[in-house]
C-alpha cells in the first residue's frame, strides 16, 4: 500500500508545461512579404499558411503566430524582433500566457 501511494504522490506532482501564444502586431510600416517570411522562417509555416495569417494581422491588430512553451515562445518572438531591426523595421511580437 505504501508503493501504491508513493506512485500516486509522483502521479499528482507532473504537470504539463503552460503554453505560450506568440503574438505578431499589426504596424504601418513593416512589409507584408517580411512578415510572411518571418512566419515561414521563424515560426515554420508554409507559404499559403504564413500569407493568411499575415492578412489576419493586417485587417486585425494581431494574429497568434504560433503557440509554444515559455522558452521556446519566448525565443522566437525575440528572433522576429531581431530580424524586424535588423531590417530597419518596428515589428512588434511578443509571447503572452495563455
Amino acid at each position: 500500500m505504501a508503493k501504491e501511494n508513493i506512485k500516486e504522490q509522483t502521479r499528482n506532482r507532473i504537470r504539463v508545461p503552460r503554453q505560450y501564444q506568440v503574438l505578431i502586431y499589426n504596424d504601418d510600416f513593416t512589409p507584408m512579404d517580411f512578415v510572411v517570411n518571418v512566419l515561414m522562417h521563424i515560426f515554420d509555416k508554409d507559404e499559403p499558411t504564413a500569407v493568411a495569417l499575415m492578412m489576419s494581422v493586417h485587417k486585425g491588430s494581431h494574429a497568434v503566430a504560433g503557440v509554444y512553451p515559455r522558452d521556446l515562445a519566448q525565443t522566437k518572438a525575440a528572433e522576429a524582433v531581431q530580424w524586424a531591426r535588423e531590417e530597419g523595421y518596428p515589428l512588434k511580437v511578443e509571447a503572452v500566457c495563455q
